[in-house]
């Protein structure tokens, strides 16, 4: 029996290598070259399907290697009664709360004032600013926003979270429901949305959203696309709330060129980079959920399908 990997062809070595590492006697295959459909039991994806995944009959399981699987949920050759997990290394993990540290402190030392005060030759001295006088409101208390706010706890920030159920961390005022999100955002200096994409949470980054946040506040958001309202977003950072924006996932992706949060000066644009799963560690999780599935088990970070993650 094997595994077939139907993910980027660009990274099929690079995950090849790291799962052989770990049990060199898989038999692991490579989309389309599956050999007899009849021989896969487990199935290496990314954001979709290459195809209709129904044809294997004896397939016991499908492995994501994002940590968001809403392209997933909807795709028509993913056969529902098969569990599915997605992808939370710890290499993941890592990756998301460097990105979402460094904007949070790249705004707590006025990062964009002393860069723009370098192209006007200006010499900006700027009174330090103590972490624990900035508001940073986590939306998305799963396994990447409970670190984002764990380093961010220890670093001194005042730190709020929002959640679809309740959540208690270390040094954070949470919240759950949609009826207490405007209290989470009340007065926010940094909003950093890592939520997953589900019918309650598409388009949460909208124009009310924004009102809530306290005036010249920062949006970071890493998590989809579709939650952002981008014309409410246009429109609130012409007033200044946020005034400024750091935007790592886009509705349209790659991000058109015409696009204006290319152009916009007070966007920042990175291309899906915020976190990528690193073979090294994702592949511990694979060859894990692989077995899991052979025995009938669930898997590590298996998706209630309901719930949308």
């Amino acid at each position: 029996m094997a595994i077939l990997y139907a993910d980027d062809p660009a990274d099929a070595a690079a995950w090849s290598a790291a799962i052989r590492a770990l049990d060199p006697g898989l038999d692991l295959r490579f989309w389309p070259d599956c050999g007899d459909p009849a021989e896969i039991e487990f199935v290496i994806l990314g954001a979709k399907a290459p195809g209709d995944l129904r044809r294997f009959a004896n397939l016991r399981a499908i492995q994501s290697t994002w940590a968001g699987v809403n392209f997933l949920l909807a795709d028509t050759g993913l056969p529902p009664e098969r569990p599915l997990a997605r992808m939370v290394d710890r290499g993941l993990t890592a990756s998301m709360t460097e990105y979402v540290v460094f904007h949070v402190l790249d705004h707590l030392r006025a990062g964009p004032r002393l860069r723009a005060a370098q192209r006007e030759r200006r010499w900006l001295e700027l009174e330090p600013r103590k972490p624990q006088s900035v508001t940073v409101a986590i939306l998305g208390l799963g396994a990447l926003g409970a670190d984002a706010a764990a380093r961010l706890h220890e670093l001194g920030f005042t730190l709020r979270g929002w959640s679809r159920s309740g959540k208690e961390l270390p040094g954070v005022t949470s919240f759950a429901g949609l009826e207490r999100l405007a209290e989470c955002l009340d007065g926010a200096e940094i909003l950093v949305c890592l939520l997953p994409l589900t019918d309650e949470t598409r388009g949460i980054l909208d124009a009310r959203a924004f009102a809530a946040l306290a005036p010249g506040a920062v949006l970071i958001h890493a998590a989809r696309g579709a939650h952002v309202v981008e014309a409410d977003l246009l429109a609130a950072l012409a007033q200044g709330r946020p005034s400024r924006a750091v935007i790592d996932v886009f509705a349209t992706e790659p991000l058109p060129p015409e696009h204006p949060f290319w152009r916009h000066p007070a966007i920042t644009v990175t291309p899906h980079v915020a976190a990528i799963t690193r073979p090294g560690t994702g592949a511990e999780d694979i060859v894990a959920n692989y077995r899991h599935a052979l025995a009938g088990e669930p898997l590590i970070n298996q998706v209630d399908r309901g719930q949308g993650y």
